[in-house]
């Protein structure tokens, strides 16, 4: 199975909220007709009314088989939405998840244990096609399915595989929920320096493109993070004044980031149940 192989037998989203969105604008960017894509939304966006009218088939009735199907609602409208697609169970279809908490067992359950099922976990950078997904496929996903499930995600970035289904609890908790950890990073920046004088506009300027190079810099780098940041730390320097309370073990960002990460892969797991 190929992309070509979508084109020709379809690709269904069940829910087309910002992640299935961005996803399917990258597909679509990378050459997937408009004919080619279902989507079941009860409160479908203009934007997709809009490839409506240019071929996409919006709330119609499914083909039979199609290639694959993206599960992008919301956890809490799962036990609702799923069952509709569950005639689709058990075949050639390959469902792919990015509902946050929900196992492989679950869609087992509804779908039927023959069904090649993917869990995915991205994020939102995806928007701007700079996000990563991690993926674990159930027993019946084989290599072939995989290798699609990956290149359909690296539409919108990177993707990584997993070991074992446990480590997606840890994994929602680093890069699935952690962009609204940086997030609140440029904020507090840019609190920080409007509270040392700068105007606010300015200061949320700086916090942004200092976070964002970083991050880019972070990327690009042969260095690792740690060596990053000893080569902007001058001895005695306005950046060790900074680290020294940033780094303490008790109440800097070590400890702070472990609790922070713990208390996500928690509620994970409980969404998980």
């Amino acid at each position: 199975m190929n992309i070509s192989d979508v084109s020709s037998r379809g690709l269904v989203l069940l829910g087309c909220g910002k992640m299935g969105s961005a996803m399917l604008a990258g597909w679509l960017g990378q050459g997937l007709p408009t004919n080619a894509v279902w989507v079941m939304d009860p409160h479908p966006s203009d934007w997709l009314r809009g490839l409506a009218g240019q071929g996409l088939h919006l709330n119609a009735a499914l083909p039979e088989s199609p290639a694959i199907v993206l599960v992008a609602v919301k956890p809490q409208m799962m036990e609702q939405a799923l069952p509709v697609l569950a005639p689709l169970g058990n075949g050639a279809t390959l469902f792919l998840s990015v509902a946050a908490g929900t196992p492989l067992s679950f869609y087992e359950r509804v779908l039927g244990a023959d069904t090649p099922i993917i869990r995915a976990m991205p994020n939102t950078p995806a928007a701007v096609s700079r996000g990563i997904t991690a993926l674990i496929g159930n027993a019946v996903a084989g290599e072939a399915q995989m290798q699609l499930a990956e290149a359909l995600l690296s539409a919108v970035g990177q993707t990584v595989r997993l070991e074992h289904e446990a480590q997606m609890d840890a994994v929602t908790a680093v890069s699935g929920s952690g962009p609204a950890y940086v997030f609140h990073l440029i904020e507090t920046l840019a609190a920080a320096g409007q509270a040392e004088g700068l105007p606010a506009d300015l200061a949320m300027t700086l916090a942004r493109a200092t976070v964002a190079g970083a991050g880019h810099l972070a990327e690009q780098a042969d260095e690792d993070p740690a060596q990053l940041r000893v080569n902007v730390t001058s001895p005695g320097g306005t950046t060790a004044a900074a680290l020294a309370v940033l780094m303490d073990p008790d109440t800097g960002f070590p400890a702070l980031m472990r609790r922070a990460v713990k208390a996500a892969a928690d509620r994970s797991r409980e969404l998980g149940k």
